[in-house]
């Protein structure tokens, strides 16, 4: 019986389907219909303060979290079919589904149980750690499909669309997890690790510890690596409050910050110490953070040779990659390397919060990437996807030729050329 069953499963809205789940995928039609709700950094805040109410948390949870995952889910089945079919991103979706499902079940639940809540935290923190693994099984699956059926222009134009998408839902999908386990997850209401944070947001990120600590980690991995590493040269430039020595700091996410500084960190000195080889001075990676009345700005600066113009848009796309291909046995690899997307989920960190992070390169002498936090709370807010019929129609539009003319790579011969 089982064997005939298996032998009927079908695809339903894109999804491969037994016959027990038929429902979720109308479930899934029907909460992809709402958009999700982005909230602002001041909103996690206000909700995280001492009048935190986990009901209402739960509340909010169980109704969010479905149409995040929703909108998403939607969006997933307009990648080929081949790529669908690959085992990676099948395994994605079936983690997705399995998720769906569990926040489903507390869809009728009464928030004065404490049973229920209870519940639900655990829930939570098992979707949180099934979807640990979703970034490389991701990208694992954009390698057995380019693999197997190489990489035209459509498609991995519409695939940077897609993942910058589906990892920024993700990152927002964590933003609230994380906030709901870590204010009501434990024991003990204060983390005593960071004990002046609300969730996993801090109220006075001092960049620059921050910075440092991003820079000792990245500096540990070039002298295993290289032997030597470069110096920091670090400065901050507080241009809001003209007459006061504190270090700047700014409502934002820790976290966050570290991710993105890291990586540029890693970068740096890999480009550094390949440019100047066994030489026994290395020029140092300069830091640069300046706060504004409305941005928060830090410029990460290298003299590693830079990069032409034609490769930095290279940089941040998911199908390019100067590291070896990676290992996908975990305990050998780090996390990421091979699969370059070190600098684009670094620039979705960035613009999560309505930021940015862009690079700029002098061929030849190095490269300065700049990172941008907005510096009032109020305007960080969520930056999220929704599947709507704009989204629907990049995916399906015929992209026209280009309306420039393209250079030939060779040179015209100008003597055989002829007049009409």
């Amino acid at each position: 019986l089982w064997r005939a069953t298996k032998s009927s499963l079908r695809f339903a809205s894109g999804f491969l389907v037994s016959p027990f789940s038929v429902a979720i995928t109308k479930d899934i039609d029907f909460y992809s219909r709402f958009s999700p709700s982005p909230l602002s950094m001041k909103q996690f805040l206000d909700f995280g303060s001492e009048n935190a109410c986990e009901k209402t948390s739960f509340a909010f949870l169980r109704q969010e979290l479905p149409v995040r995952l929703a909108n998403i889910m939607k969006e997933i089945n307009l990648l080929p079919d081949n790529l669908l079919r690959t085992p990676s991103v099948r395994l994605v979706q079936s983690w997705y589904m399995q998720s769906f499902q569990d926040i489903l079940q507390f869809k009728e639940r009464n928030a004065e149980e404490k049973k229920t809540i209870y519940d639900f935290i655990d829930t939570v923190i098992k979707i949180r750690n099934r979807h640990n693994d979703v970034i490389p099984t991701m990208a694992q699956g954009v390698v057995e499909y380019k693999d197997a059926y190489g990489m035209d222009p459509v498609v991995s134009q519409n695939l940077q669309y897609f993942l910058d998408r589906f990892y920024m839902s993700r990152i927002s999908i964590r933003m609230l997890m994380n906030q709901h386990t870590l204010l009501f997850g434990g024991k003990v209401k204060v983390n005593p690790a960071h004990p002046k944070q609300i969730g996993g947001i801090d109220p006075h990120c001092y960049v620059s510890d921050v910075i440092k600590d991003a820079y000792e980690n990245a500096r540990n991995l070039c002298d295993r690596y290289y032997m030597n590493s470069p110096e920091l040269v670090l400065e901050e430039f507080n241009c809001k409050y003209t007459f006061t020595d504190t270090p700047i700091n700014v409502v934002y996410v820790p976290s966050h910050l570290y991710h993105m500084v890291f990586e540029l960190f890693k970068n740096a000195m890999r480009a550094t110490m390949e440019l100047y080889g066994d030489s026994m001075e290395y020029p140092p990676v300069q830091v640069q953070i300046a706060l504004g009345s409305e941005d928060l700005t830090v410029k990460v600066s290298d003299r590693g040779g830079g990069v032409p113009l034609r490769k930095i848009d290279r940089l941040f796309t998911y199908t390019y990659s100067t590291a070896p291909k990676p290992d996908m046995d975990r305990s050998h690899a780090a996390p990421l390397a091979g699969y370059g997307y070190g600098l684009p989920i670094s620039r979705l960190y960035a613009r999560y919060f309505q930021g940015d992070l862009k690079l700029y390169s002098l061929e030849g002498f190095g490269t300065d990437a700049v990172i941008y936090i907005r510096a009032l709370s109020t305007e960080s807010i969520e930056r999220l996807p929704v599947y709507n019929k704009s989204a629907w129609k990049h995916y399906k539009t015929i992209h026209e030729a280009d309306d420039w003319c393209v250079p030939s790579k060779e040179p015209r011969d100008m003597t055989t050329y002829r007049r009409f």
